[in-house]
């Protein structure tokens, strides 16, 4: 039977805005307590956390926190798991990018590729690493759900260290998958382009031509790429797997 999100405790990394922001309302309408990480901007986070707390009367609370070291991820799952009585669901959703010319090899530094490096693949090992002991004691295991991009299975997107390390992270998340199971479900979300704040970064040709590519001639809707969390945290009968979610974008 499906697993209920009701009274789960849900830590949700770069939960504060775009994507990760909708997921943590999809969550706590199921009735989820949540914790936000943010980065830097505490004021967004505290807000994100009135308007859900005000919606859906769950409990909700922010935590700082850098995705990309690892003491910052540690302290973050410690702390959600004081303040929210325990931990059962994590949405590894912090990423890092600089846009830049993708074939110019000079157009990231070597700080720039170590910074995708650590927090698009080994802030998820962080996470969970800190998190397994608690999944493991929880009576119904514990889910893991990263998230990646398309990025990571084609050449493409903003940089090519995010693509680099968008594909080494679902590498990671098979590897997690196969050995640390049973008690514990791993997967990965792959969206294609979303027009979140980040996404808007792109230019208005890109955009279109990214559109253009994609076989449904449309943008992903961001309300989609939300709701497949919860639909993966609720299947208890799949790990390992990268769920992709792009009009179309690459078929394979």
């Amino acid at each position: 039977m499906p697993y209920s999100l009701k009274d789960r405790n849900v830590l949700i990394t770069g939960g504060s805005r775009g994507l990760g922001a909708l997921v943590a309302e999809k969550f706590a309408a199921e009735g989820s307590n949540i914790a936000i990480n943010y980065v830097s901007n505490a004021e967004r986070a505290k807000e994100a956390a009135a308007k859900i707390e005000a919606q859906y009367k769950v409990k909700v609370v922010v935590i700082q926190g850098d995705a990309g070291i690892r003491d910052d991820c540690v302290r973050v799952v410690k702390t959600t798991i004081e303040l929210l009585g325990g931990l059962d669901v994590v949405i590894s959703n912090a990423g890092w990018t600089k846009f830049s010319n993708f074939s110019d090899l000079d157009a990231l530094t070597e700080d720039e590729w170590d910074k995708c490096w650590a927090t698009n693949v080994k802030g998820n090992l962080h996470l969970f690493r800190e998190a397994l002991p608690t999944f493991n004691a929880n009576p119904e295991g514990g889910v893991f759900i990263i998230s990646s991009s398309i990025a990571g299975i084609t050449p493409s997107g903003s940089s090519m260290a995010y693509s680099v390390t968008k594909a080494a992270g679902l590498h990671l998340m098979k590897c997690l998958a196969s050995t640390q199971g049973p008690k514990v479900r791993i997967n990965a979300v792959l969206p294609g382009l979303l027009l979140t704040e980040w996404g808007n970064q792109f230019t208005p040709s890109q955009i279109e031509g990214h559109k253009e590519k994609t076989m449904l001639k449309k943008i992903v809707d961001l309300d989609d790429a939300a709701n497949l969390y919860i639909s993966i945290a609720k299947n208890t009968s799949m790990t390992g797997q990268s769920i992709q979610i792009d009009s179309g974008f690459v078929i394979r």
